[in-house]
């Protein structure tokens, strides 16, 4: 049981459809990562915590990161690897923690994400940090995994392997998200239920999302014209 193979998986029959737009509407940036490039991200950072962190199944991993194309990856990665992720910088005793640079959080091994929209990394990480576009680029773009994760391990929190693989599909149903849709969302990936909602649930429905960052509300309209949105989720 892994919640990266039971959802992803099936989307890689067709590998070469967009699985993620991302804009920042901070920096004007927009970049789209098909099904097969987001997979590579996710098992380049899978890898990297099995062979680099020695990152066993069930290990504790701190997601702090915003609603980005590099959290997708990041999130993936460390589902496919067997973590258990949890979204509360406070709860500590982490062994792996993915933060933007300057953030403070304890850890063994603290990745810092650069958010940067070519994928550009750290050139000078903080001390105490590695930079995580560093470390995972000369990782393999495939990733195997060895050890069975049991369905009563947490993956997101408290939410377990099972409840969340389930949780995901039942969330695009009630959204209304079904396989080929164009997801539109503004919303945040700081809490379970936002992850689930505005990620998780596309790829469990096998749709695109089209994510916004730093949203500027004036953009919105042309937005959902341009990128032929079939489900809204934006709070505007």
């Amino acid at each position: 049981m892994n919640v990266t193979e039971a959802l992803f998986a099936p989307l890689m029959a067709d590998s070469a459809r967009p699985l993620v737009s991302h804009y920042d509407d901070a920096d004007g940036t927009r970049i789209e990562l098909s099904r097969a490039t987001v997979a590579n991200w996710a098992a380049k950072t899978a890898n990297w915590l099995r062979d680099e962190v020695a990152m066993e199944p069930g290990a504790r991993v701190l997601v702090a990161l915003p609603a980005h194309w590099q959290t997708v990856g990041v999130l993936l990665g460390a589902w496919w690897a067997g973590a258990s992720v949890v979204t509360d910088p406070e709860a500590g005793d982490f062994e792996v923690a993915f933060v933007p640079q300057g953030f403070e959080v304890e850890a063994e091994t603290v990745a810092a994400v650069a958010l940067d929209p070519l994928g550009r990394g750290i050139r000078n990480p903080e001390p105490g940090t590695v930079d995580y576009i560093g470390e995972i680029r000369v990782h393999g773009d495939f990733f195997r995994s060895y050890a069975v994760v049991p369905g009563e391990q947490p993956a997101l929190n408290e939410v377990t392997v099972e409840e969340l693989i389930a949780l995901a599909r039942s969330r695009a149903a009630e959204q209304g998200i079904g396989d080929g849709d164009r997801v539109l969302s503004d919303g945040d990936w700081h809490s379970p239920k936002s992850i689930v909602d505005g990620l998780v649930a596309v790829i469990a429905a096998g749709a695109a999302l089209v994510q916004c960052t730093n949203p500027d509300p004036a953009k919105l309209a042309d937005r959902r014209r341009t990128e032929r949105i079939t489900v809204d989720l934006t709070a505007a």
